[in-house]
């Protein structure tokens, strides 16, 4: 699991497009649900390493990125899939519901035209 303190070389060239679905927590430090989250969105990036990659995102310290990917409450969670469909969940989720989606994303396959 990465910690994005410079989001800049994350966003360049990369279109949420390819062979590792991505999900992204933004969160802040001072937030009560965000610290709640925090470990499991950490045990996800353990049970996923390889298939998912995890990504945490502080609003405070990424704010240009924050109000781009329009992040008006949080945390907030982006579950994107290989071929760059984004699904936002605002709220915390039980770990339950959080390893469901990210099957959801390691098992999803590009389709073939």
């Amino acid at each position: 699991m990465e910690n994005i303190n410079n989001y800049l070389s994350y966003l360049k060239g990369y279109d949420f497009t390819g062979k590792t679905p991505v999900i992204i927590d933004f969160y802040a430090t001072w937030c009560s649900p965000c610290k709640a989250l925090a470990p499991q969105i950490e045990r996800l990036a353990k049970e996923y390493d390889g298939r998912i990659k995890v990504l945490k995102v502080d609003v405070d310290k990424n704010d240009a990125l924050a109000y781009a990917a329009r992040i008006h409450s949080i945390p907030t969670l982006f579950f994107i899939s290989i071929d760059g469909t984004i699904e936002r969940q605002t709220g915390a989720l039980p770990y339950s519901e959080l390893a469901r989606k990210a099957e959801g994303l390691a098992a999803y396959k590009m389709p073939f035209f």
